[in-house]
């Protein structure tokens, strides 16, 4: 029996960020896909919120952790893994900003850009998933499309600035997930700049095949999305 179970959505950029992290760290763990499943009780009992991924290890607090981020953050944590999650003070608070700056600004942008091209429910209370008109639907993407190109002019000239990733000359947990979220994109034909596209190529590149072989579940559906049969 694996020490870690990840409860993954495999077409997921979120879940992606996860499954590439406990790959390169070398971490005893199995995958369990639980698309349609979220919300059936069993699920729902382990974790209230019904989201993905999800990391079962009964030495957490309530066996069941969440998010990403946290997921990354906490077995860094645990297994000691500075070369992913730096233990210096000013070298982490950079990695916080980065994904706090991704989670809190880039990312809602990019679901308002992608999710109606990738067939994703969107945020309650928007134009997306209103009665609105399609003119307007269709400019609210063309709008979060401006925003998130924006942010990420604003994540390369000061997160990238004299460096070649986030965590300096190794992927950071930042990295992994800022790389990982820019497969979306690739929906809508997004125009990336030269250095994001570098950083992305140079996760993968660092990471291999733990990068590389999870991603390919998520590059298979983009490519679903954008040549339906």
């Amino acid at each position: 029996m694996a020490q870690y179970t990840l409860n993954i959505l495999r077409p997921s950029v979120n879940n992606l960020s996860a499954r590439v992290f406990l790959r390169a760290a070398g971490l005893d763990f199995e995958e369990n896909d639980v698309w349609g499943h979220t919300m059936e009780q069993e699920y729902l009992d382990k974790y209230a919120p019904h989201l993905t991924p999800t990391l079962e290890d009964p030495d957490l607090p309530e066996g069941t952790l969440g998010e990403s981020v946290a997921i990354m953050a906490y077995l860094c944590n645990k297994h000691g893994l500075d070369q992913f999650y730096p233990t210096d003070p000013g070298e982490r608070a950079r990695v916080d900003n980065a994904n706090l700056y991704h989670t809190g600004t880039f990312y809602p942008y990019l679901a308002r850009a992608t999710y109606p091209t990738l067939g994703f429910g969107q945020y309650a209370g928007e134009v997306g998933p209103s009665e609105a008109s399609d003119e307007l639907k269709a400019q609210a993407v063309k709008d979060a499309t401006a925003a998130a190109a924006e942010s990420l002019d604003a994540y390369e000239r000061y997160f990238l600035r004299n460096r070649k990733f986030v965590g300096g000359e190794r992927p950071s947990i930042a990295d992994i997930r800022i790389a990982a979220s820019l497969e979306f994109l690739r929906s809508i034909d997004f125009p990336f700049s030269p250095r994001i596209e570098q950083l992305r190529s140079d996760v993968e590149e660092a990471l291999g095949d733990a990068y590389s072989e999870p991603a390919a579940d998520v590059r298979g559906f983009v490519e679903s999305v954008k040549s339906p049969a």
